[in-house]
């Protein structure tokens, strides 16, 4: 039982409900608030008291939101005033608690304290959250006007709460604190636990682009239903204490302890990052992640712990353990990709750093080039020669993605018209990414470049793999339709890497399959993955496709694939990509015999 009696009509499921209305608010244990300590401060100064406080009822203890001349930062509830306000309601004032029967032996009471007046703090919904109180160490009288004004006071921190809670701070869905509110509790930190050392973990639901494909496939309301599940599994792991912040739509953070060994929270975390999988719905096919990024109260900037988080369970997702502690090797390699995709503006206008090297492609049955794949490099003027696996998947997922294939493109097709004009007659290959095959007029846009470089279908193919497919598989299969209607020759990119490959294989246009590498390097380990391979080009021929075999990087590797029945390769082997001069040396002791202009080829020099 608390205070001196709980009123009459104050029921056991009633106190369960304003609990659990109290909690959802998440203000307890949160650090000090300046909007709210500006009130206390207020009270303290209107009743001339050394003493206010913002006191919230929980279940055996009143807890300090905001205080003015107070150390601690709870006492328990029972005897205490606070709980009676909060029981029943109303305004309470006691005179002098030494000549009161039940308070005169309270704490506040045994600790000198002889005025006590206090408001409640209610809801809209009625309930009683606790009360701003004002205290002092001589008994005294309270004047009307100081009533009313500690009435308007208690509303003005009721307000405060309801504008914390309802406006910017609460995600709807998860029902936690939300990123601003993270960084708001970030700078009160700052100033109440000074130099304090914790750890801020980000958990992590998916990456961006699985969660993104597994909305358009199915909807959204499977990830919904996942961030509710997380959200109340890391509660319940986390428990009361810790305060769970839903950032973005499938990332959540959290605040590790005060001074917590690193060994020790990281075993701890591998343990929640079990539990948090076992509780989730692996039907919809994504994995959980944790980023951890160690800081200290007053010196960590807020908006880099949130950029390093980020990065830090970007980077967890290729893990074995799936947690990643963020460390300064990682922030130069993440410093290092923002300035390449800073710099990609840039590089596209300026005329002499993006240029495009020429991979031929090789007939296995006669060793005979009749195309090559057309490839982007960059010559950084600060980084040098940029690795094209380093900035391509960055750019791809840009906003510079289309002027990327552009780019590319457009570079390929003028090319192939200065060689057609000399006479030479090839195939160019060109990678297309998701983000194109999700533009609205694509097809329409390869049209009317192939026109206006006066460059016929036949001459150009496109690569396409099946990630890029099935980001948007409407829109992606109406544009490759389009093309392939176009006489555009279109090829299967990095077979066998998808999860769905036979699926894939059915609904598209294609003509041409390009084995991956990672299987062409595996062909001197055994006989199984040699039979792996055989059975994709088999399977592939089944099905009328042509065989291009990539990374050959051996002449065993070359002739085992002929071997097989592969229609023909690209690798070191046979060729590094080439600058577009070496590329023409290199294929005059290696293409067909010139056969003159096909008609199309005709018209169009005409």
């Amino acid at each position: 039982m608390f205070l001196c009696g709980m009123p009459a009509g104050q029921t056991a499921s009633g106190e369960e409900a304003r609990l659990a209305a109290l909690h959802q608010l998440n203000l307890l244990d949160t650090p000090p608030s300046e909007s709210f300590d500006r009130i206390t401060r207020m009270a303290a100064k209107i009743f001339d008291l050394p003493i206010a406080a913002v006191s919230l009822t929980d279940r055996d203890r009143q807890w300090f939101k905001s205080r003015i001349g107070v150390d601690h930062s709870s006492i328990p509830r029972e005897k205490a005033p606070c709980g009676e306000v909060t029981d029943t309601g109303d305004l309470l004032i006691i005179p002098d608690l030494a000549a009161d029967a039940c308070y005169a032996s309270s704490l506040l009471g045994q600790n000198g304290i002889r005025f006590y007046a206090g408001a409640p703090l209610t809801t809209r919904d009625g309930y009683v959250l606790g009360a701003l109180c004002v205290l002092g160490t001589e008994a005294r009288a309270v004047a009307a006007d100081e009533v009313d004004a500690l009435c308007d006071l208690a509303a003005m921190v009721m307000s405060q709460i309801e504008l914390q809670h309802a406006f910017g701070r609460m995600d709807p869905l998860s029902g936690l604190p939300n990123r601003s509110q993270l960084m708001e509790d970030l700078g009160d930190l700052a100033l109440d636990k000074a130099g304090t050392a914790r750890f801020a973990v980000m958990v992590d639901l998916g990456q961006s682009h699985d969660i993104e494909s597994i909305s358009r496939i199915i909807g959204s309301t499977p990830i919904d239903q996942l961030v509710r599940d997380a959200a109340g599994i890391l509660r319940t792991i986390l428990g009361q204490d810790c305060n769970i912040y839903h950032v973005a739509t499938t990332k959540f953070v959290f605040l590790s302890p005060p001074d917590v060994g690193e060994a020790a929270y990281l075993d701890f975390l591998s343990t929640a990052l079990q539990t948090t999988r076992k509780g989730e719905n692996s039907a919809i096919g994504i994995t959980t992640a944790f980023g951890v990024v160690p800081l200290v109260h007053g010196k960590t900037d807020c908006t880099d712990m949130l950029r390093a988080l980020n990065s830090a369970a970007y980077e967890a997702h290729f893990t074995a353990s799936s947690i990643s502690v963020y460390s300064d090797a990682m922030d130069e390699i993440h410093r290092r990709r923002f300035r390449l995709l800073r710099d990609f503006e840039d590089a596209l206008q300026a005329g002499d750093q993006l240029r495009i090297v020429y991979q031929p492609r090789v007939g296995l049955s006669d060793r005979i080039c009749g195309g090559a794949e057309a490839l982007l490099r960059w010559r950084h003027p600060q980084f040098g020669d940029v690795p094209p696996g380093e900035f391509i998947p960055i750019v791809e997922r840009s906003r510079f993605g289309k002027a990327l294939t552009t780019f590319v493109l457009v570079s390929a097709l003028k090319q192939l018209r200065a060689w057609k004009q000399a006479g030479l007659n090839l195939q160019l290959s060109v990678n297309v990414s998701a983000c194109n095959l999700s533009e609205e007029d694509f097809a329409g846009e390869v049209a009317s470049a192939l026109a206006e470089h006066r460059v016929t279908a036949e001459a150009l193919e496109l690569e396409v793999t099946e990630s890029a497919v099935m980001r948007d598989t409407r829109i992606a299969l109406k544009h490759l339709h389009a093309l392939s209607r176009m006489g555009i020759s279109l090829a299967i990119d990095d077979f066998g890497t998808g999860y769905s490959s036979l699926a894939y294989l059915q609904q598209l246009p294609a003509q041409v399959v390009k084995i991956d590498q990672a299987f062409i390097r595996n062909l001197g380990k055994g006989e199984r993955e040699r039979t792996l391979v055989r059975s994709m080009i088999s399977l592939s021929h089944d099905l009328g496709y042509r065989v291009v075999a990539e990374g050959v990087e051996t002449g065993p590797e070359a002739d085992v694939l002929q071997d097989m029945g592969c229609d023909e390769a690209q690798g070191y082997f046979f060729a590094r990509p080439l600058e577009v001069e070496a590329f023409e040396r290199w294929l005059a002791t290696h293409r067909r015999p010139a056969s003159g202009c096909g008609a199309a080829d005709q018209a169009i020099n005409e």
